[in-house]
């Protein structure tokens, strides 16, 4: 059964890894723009779903596609990829403001198709992230790794960024990008 990640995302292809030593990546190319009057639990799904569709239409045969999409939330205002450096310490100081936590929402979608069967899985996972208070020199010094550019929210839970989470509700695969206790349900079948 060949498995095949929507992503080229290297933080999901890498907690994929740790169920599926083998796969295919291949990204899909639609577009992420959020669709009005959806609950960011909708949004994140409706992206993981468009991805899995995307890339289980340019493929055949018995196949798994594994489709996911991360948005961190704060107040109802929704956190991208930071634009620039501005934007980004713009982002972080926003989410340590306050009571210092923010949601994030990881939507996944999987497709199956097996001798001809089909079957289509969405779903999404919320995890609540309480942060530190981080000094003007601490987020600089963050933003300066250059690692906080292509991460929603502008910052990696996995990455050097760790110290200032002070603890998370909910599952941190959830919060890097791949819900995987929620995958492993859906596909252990398929990898015994």
């Amino acid at each position: 059964m060949k498995i095949i990640l929507a992503s080229g995302s290297p933080r999901r292809k890498e907690l994929l890894k740790l169920i599926v030593p083998k796969f295919d990546i291949i990204v899909s190319n639609i577009n992420e723009t959020l669709k009005e009057g959806l609950t960011t639990q909708e949004q994140a799904s409706r992206l993981a779903y468009i991805k899995a569709k995307d890339v289980y239409e340019k493929t055949k045969g018995n196949r798994i596609i594994i489709g996911s999409d991360t948005i961190v939330t704060k107040n109802e205002k929704i956190y991208g990829k930071p634009k620039n450096e501005n934007n980004a310490k713009q982002m972080i100081n926003e989410l340590i403001e306050g009571n210092k936590t923010h949601s994030v929402i990881t939507g996944l979608s999987v497709i199956i198709e097996k001798d001809g069967k089909y079957e289509e899985y969405k779903t999404f996972d919320e995890v609540k992230v309480f942060l530190k208070d981080m000094s003007e020199n601490e987020i600089e010094k963050w933003i300066n790794t250059g690692k906080a550019m292509d991460k929603a929210a502008a910052y990696g839970i996995q990455e050097e960024f760790c110290v200032f989470v002070e603890k998370i509700d909910g599952n941190y695969t959830t919060v890097v990008g791949l819900p995987l206790h929620k995958l492993y349900d859906i596909i252990k079948e398929y990898i015994y």
